[in-house]
């Protein structure tokens, strides 16, 4: 008798099971007598044994299994349902990311779903047998992160449309909400010792190096603006010899003197002559003079070539155009203005997604394929999905697409709309706020170059002289203009001068 082992039957625990010892040393837990049974066989001990029963008698035995594995089956469809996004997010971004902060956030975000799945790993022994001593730490855990990303990506989707991505962050939301009160309720964090100075010295840690990682890698590159310089300069003329028509080239040119690359959607230039101020000084005692004539358009184009094309830090795009001009009549203009206005959108918060380039649609294609809010007089029409810098942004915004249009007639200019492909802004040149969302998003912005203008009779001076065969004056001394100082130059609405016939 000496030898035989005591059986100990303990009092219930958390989860309804008994703690069952032999010789002093646990082998196990039981939920019921046939558990018990198959726990003292694989300890020796033989049928009818004597046990010590604590808290209870052979007849108490509160666990009931299938509530148990059902709690524990929703708990790891939960936490593999979070998992499964961020595995997809993190994947996308850690390689695609635009942005250096975007790929650590991708990364982090692969983490956290590493997490995930080992806190539905920890749910499975924590709703079993409890053999590790942190798996409700770690359930809790994975818990709460679910929680907060669909609290996160819900409040991201606050004046977007409503996608299936809304639908997954109310069902967790709901769930993590659900799970974290019954967790809190068992005491799933008394697992948890952490010496106080050690915690705080990890806090202080972390909070320090985030904030570091933060202001250099995501605020500062976000706040950095783009700086983008255009304009025009005349150059060399000349005139045909016998036809009187005089020929000028026009330098156009568009740089990028910040620090952030960008794509040039579209470019416009137009060259104006402005009317001759024929009229006598002396008006009679009482009446006002009359209204300046508006300039008159002798020749309009695009400058950039090929559209959507990248311009990064320091680099230039120059063109120079020649522009015929009626010299017979002397007199006809005062001066020759040029101007220039480009489109640009950061390169580092979007990326196109088809080629910009080759989406060129005109004629009867553009007229078939109108829609509601376009506008009636265009010349043609560029269109592109595009895809935000991150996969986080996808998820929240959906898709998006860029949409050029080139407007002729009287007064030929550039409209940019950035919407979903359902739902397009109608650019309103009274109210240019309307796509004011698109321009903080994106960086979309509307640059107008710096205007160039020149005597018109120097102008035909110069060209007769290299008709003559003299020879012609140096380009700085044919341009009264200069390169203008870059501006950070707001997003505004095209400008609209008054029609007037070529």
């Amino acid at each position: 008798m000496a030898n035989t082992p005591e059986v100990t039957v303990g009092a219930p625990e958390d989860l309804g099971l008994r703690p069952v010892s032999v010789g002093g040393r646990r082998v196990g837990r039981a939920g019921s007598l046939k558990e018990l049974r198959k726990i003292l066989d694989r300890a020796g001990v033989e049928p009818g044994h004597e046990i010590h029963w604590l808290g209870g008698d052979h007849t108490v035995w509160p666990d009931v299994a299938w509530v148990r594995r059902t709690i524990c089956f929703f708990m790891v469809v939960g936490l593999l349902a979070t998992a499964y996004p961020l595995f997809l997010i993190g994947m996308s971004d850690s390689g695609d990311a635009l942005t250096y902060a975007g790929r650590i956030a991708g990364l982090t975000i692969l983490a956290v779903a590493v997490v995930e799945v080992l806190a539905a790993l920890a749910a499975i022994d924590y709703w079993t047998k409890r053999r590790w001593r942190f798996s409700g730490v770690v359930v809790l855990v994975g818990v709460v992160i679910s929680l907060l990303c669909s609290i996160a990506l819900l409040l991201l989707q606050i004046g977007e449309r409503f996608t299936g991505y809304t639908e997954v962050g109310i069902a967790l939301g709901v769930w993590s909400s659900v799970a974290l009160y019954g967790l809190l309720k068992c005491g799933a964090w008394k697992g948890l010792r952490v010496p106080r100075k050690v915690a705080i010295g990890l806090i202080i840690s972390t909070l320090i190096a985030s904030a570091n990682l933060a202001y250099s890698q995501i605020y500062v590159p976000f706040v950095t603006t783009p700086l983008i310089q255009s304009g025009a300069e005349f150059k060399e003329s000349n005139m045909e010899k016998g036809s009187g028509r005089a020929y000028v080239t026009v330098r156009l040119f568009v740089k990028n003197a910040g620090q952030v690359p960008v794509y040039v959607l579209g470019s416009i230039y137009w060259v104006h002559g402005v009317p001759a101020n024929n009229k006598s000084d002396r008006l009679p005692a009482g009446k006002k003079p009359d209204k300046p004539a508006a300039a008159e358009l002798i020749y309009d184009g695009e400058f950039v070539s090929p559209v959507g094309r990248v311009l990064n830090p320091g680099e230039e795009a120059v063109q120079d155009a020649v522009i015929e001009i009626d010299g017979a009549v002397p007199h006809k203009y005062e001066a020759v203005r040029a101007r220039t206005e480009v489109y640009v959108i950061r390169k580092d918060r979007m990326k196109m997604t088809a080629d910009y380039e080759r989406s060129r649609t005109v004629g009867k294609t553009l007229k078939e394929d109108c829609q509601p809010g376009d506008p009636a007089n265009a010349e043609y029409r560029y269109r592109t999905p595009i895809s935000n810098s991150s996969e986080v942004l996808n998820v929240t915004r959906g898709p998006q697409r860029i949409t050029l249009w080139r407007l002729g007639g009287k007064n030929p200019h550039v409209i940019v709309d950035v919407s979903p492909p359902n739902r397009r802004i109608s650019y309103d040149p009274l109210h240019p706020i309307a796509n004011e969302e698109a321009a903080e998003r994106y960086g979309l912005t509307q640059v107008r170059g710096s205007t160039a203008e020149t005597p018109y009779a120097e102008l035909l001076e110069k060209a007769s002289a290299t008709e003559k065969g003299a020879t012609p004056p140096s380009p700085s001394t044919v341009s009264p203009t200069s390169t203008p100082t870059p501006t950070r130059t707001p997003f505004q609405p095209p400008i609209q001068p008054r029609p007037q016939a070529r």
